[in-house]
């Protein structure tokens, strides 16, 4: 029994130990394969993923810390300051949530008394930041600002300020020191809807209605190399020039970059990649005649308003805008707005009120709609915009239409009436001269001179439509975009209006009455910039120049980035003898202030006639000039809304125009009487110093600061 027990035993044992060896195999097979795989892993981070991960390794190793740019200047064709920018440290508080309006008094007053205590004593400009003010700046209502956007409380701290505020930042929460650049602008607002003005980048691409260019900028601005990338508080273009040029006037981040360890801790010495400043636009407009046009527009507007000639009144003009372009060029040396503004308002918060009040200045109503100011905003429906009818500005194109589509030749005498009927018998309509005048005989040439609306009604519209049908508002159209209405002028300034088809429209009526309304001027809407451009293409026989606001771009150390020369965008092809058939017309055109002028020059007045709300037939007083006639050089649209006579309203704007630019420029290649130039460095503005500003500017409505002509 003992044996058979033995014998049991040793089969188990040997059975285990089979069992054992299996396991243990198994055990070192499971082994080599997770040290096969192991191996494998550190092959591929070795190998493969090592560069990417030394990356990583790399970036969590450092921090970047992005200091904004410095932008570029503006100025004008001189060198003359327009817009600049300085650098310096700001104070700014971000509001907290679940801030209480008693925590948020409580600060104000804290800040108030450090402002009062670090402050710059001798500094008497700066206006005194009362704890009522700072509160108001904070905005905890969001009434100013939104929600997340920081609100600047002071700019320009010195540097006791900024140690004290770093110092004791736990005891002034959402407060913060940002270094940024305060963009600031001419007091003699200069061409200010032109230049445009800035607002904050975060701003423009979280508003739902933001501009495009910034929310694109948005999706990849991660993306961008840490010198691009655009930083939220940062403020950026929002209109005219500052927008249009805006990635030549930013410049590059600089960026300060410290090694760190895990703990985010710096443990070596920074590397700083100073900001690159931003290019320098050099534009073609003339600071003085630019300044002698602003000028002479608010007088003359003063003048019409209150003058006692009742040919010259007009009560309710308190509107002008006007634009002088070189005809061989297309620069455009001077474009008013006006009345016009201050921009340095928005160096700092305003109210809404003053926003809402700035809207009728801020728009530049030589290239679209702008409105004039009244109190009640239901009364500023009773006015016309800064686009209107051309009136008999129209008409020497008209005659260029008639001539070439072979309605009549030069030779042509038609017995001027006084008035001409269309439409079906028993339902005439007649569209009569100015004061009903029966000019008799006369060619088309006489046809500009008088003004004959009768003419240009039956003799070109009428006879168009009696030719072609409806086709002949296609015809129509042909012509005016060629010259410059109705499309672009290619400028490329932000938000340009095309003008307005009304020929095109249903309220135009028949295609009979649309053609003959607009043969003498009250079909089609225009901006004074396309008046402008379609003046110059009068003066240089068919070649509609580009407009251009830009002479040149330089870096900050002077060095030509960008040149600009002239650029036909297309040509009209009319024979010589229709050019001299407007050219002789134009020359005899009777205008009031022009007496003495010592050039030959070609005009045309118009005095264009629209409804308005409750209000029938307001007048508008529009005026085209070029000079010298035998020589074109410079070429001047005026467009006065609610002007009344295009003689009287309009025409002695733009004698003030040419002699400004005849004293500053020279009618003749010289300067006649040039306004002695300051002696200024082209990056350091004689009165850029201590004019950093505080913030604090524009937040009482009232009359905008530039449309008045003291001190200049």
């Amino acid at each position: 029994m003992q044996f058979l027990r033995s014998e049991e035993q040793q089969k188990r044992d040997l059975k285990n130990r089979r069992s054992f060896s299996f396991r243990l195999n198994i055990f070192f097979f499971i082994t080599f394969c997770v040290f096969s795989v192991l191996v494998l892993r550190l092959a591929v981070l070795q190998f493969v993923e090592g560069p990417e991960l030394r990356e990583k390794v790399f970036r969590s190793g450092t921090r970047n810390v992005k200091i904004p740019p410095i932008r570029g200047n503006i100025y004008d064709v001189n060198g003359e300051a327009i817009a600049y920018s300085t650098s310096t440290q700001s104070l700014y508080y971000t509001l907290q949530p679940g801030v209480k309006e008693a925590d948020a008094k409580a600060m104000a007053e804290r800040l108030a008394e450090s402002f009062e205590r670090l402050g710059d004593k001798t500094d008497t400009d700066t206006e005194i930041l009362t704890p009522e003010k700072i509160f108001e700046l904070m905005d905890i209502t969001g009434r100013l600002t939104f929600v997340f956007e920081p609100r600047r409380i002071k700019a320009g701290i010195n540097q006791q300020e900024i140690a004290y505020f770093m110092e004791n930042n736990d005891n002034y929460a959402g407060v913060e020191i940002i270094e940024e650049s305060l963009r600031h602008y001419s007091q003699d607002t200069i061409a200010v809807q032109l230049v445009g003005y800035m607002k904050g980048y975060n701003a423009l691409y979280q508003e739902e209605n933001g501009l495009r260019k910034y929310q694109e900028i948005n999706r990849d601005n991660s993306q961008r190399d840490p010198a691009d990338q655009y930083l939220d508080r940062e403020r950026v273009g929002y209109d005219g020039l500052e927008l249009m040029y805006q990635d030549d006037l930013r410049g590059k981040n600089g960026v300060k970059k410290y090694p760190v360890d895990s703990m985010s801790r710096i443990i070596g010495p920074m590397e700083l990649t100073v900001p690159e400043k931003g290019n320098n636009l050099y534009l073609t407009i003339d600071k003085n005649v630019q300044i002698r046009t602003e000028d002479a527009i608010m007088a003359h507007l003063e003048k019409i308003r209150n003058s006692s000639n009742r040919m010259e009144r007009a009560k309710y003009a308190r509107t002008a805008y006007a634009v002088a372009m070189e005809v061989k060029t297309g620069k455009v040396v001077a474009m008013a707005s006006m009345p016009d503004y201050d921009p340095n308002v928005w160096q700092g918060p305003i109210s809404r009120e003053t926003s809402q009040y700035l809207q009728y200045f801020i728009n530049n109503g030589t290239i679209r709609t702008s409105m004039p100011y009244y109190e009640d905003p239901e009364e500023v429906k009773n006015h016309p915009s800064s686009l209107v009818y051309l009136g008999s500005t129209q008409k020497p194109l008209s005659v260029l239409v008639g001539l070439k589509e072979n309605l009549f030749t030069a030779q042509t005498v038609y017995n001027d009436r006084g008035a001409f009927y269309f439409g079906r018998e028993g339902h005439k309509t007649r569209v009569s001269n100015a004061s009903n005048a029966v000019n008799g005989p006369i060619r088309a040439s006489q046809a500009i001179t008088k003004s004959s609306n009768a003419f240009m009604t039956e003799m070109i519209g009428n006879r168009l439509y009696m030719r072609s049908g409806s086709e002949g508002l296609e015809i129509w159209d042909r012509y005016m975009e060629e010259f410059g209405l109705g499309v672009l002028t290619g400028s490329g300034l932000p938000n340009e209006s095309r003008g307005i088809k009304d020929y095109f429209s249903k309220t135009a009526g028949s295609s009979q009455a649309a053609l003959v309304y607009a043969s003498f001027g009250q079909q089609g809407r225009y901006t004074a910039l396309q008046l402008a451009q379609f003046t110059a293409m009068l003066a240089n026989r068919g070649k509609r120049m580009k407009p251009q606001f830009v002479n040149e771009i330089r870096d900050a150390r002077g060095n030509l980035v960008q040149g600009f020369k002239p650029e036909v965008l297309n040509e009209a092809d009319i024979p010589t003898a229709y050019w001299q058939v407007i050219e002789q017309g134009m020359s005899q055109v009777r205008v009031q202030g022009f007496e003495g002028f010592p050039y030959s020059f070609n005009r045309k007045t118009g005095t264009s006639q629209q409804d308005v709300r409750h209000r029938k037939r307001v007048e508008n007083a529009v005026f085209i000039a070029y000079a010298p006639a035998n020589d074109p050089v410079l070429a001047v649209s005026v467009v006065v809304p609610d002007g009344g006579y295009g003689g009287w309203g309009a025409a002695p704007i733009a004698r003030h125009i040419f002699d400004a630019y005849d004293d500053e420029v020279g009618l003749t290649g010289t300067p006649k009487n040039p306004t002695k130039k300051q002696d200024v460095e082209p990056d350091k503005p004689d009165h850029a110093e201590g004019q950093q500003g505080n913030g604090e500017t524009g937040n009482t409505a009232g009359t905008p600061a530039g449309n008045n002509t003291e001190g200049r």
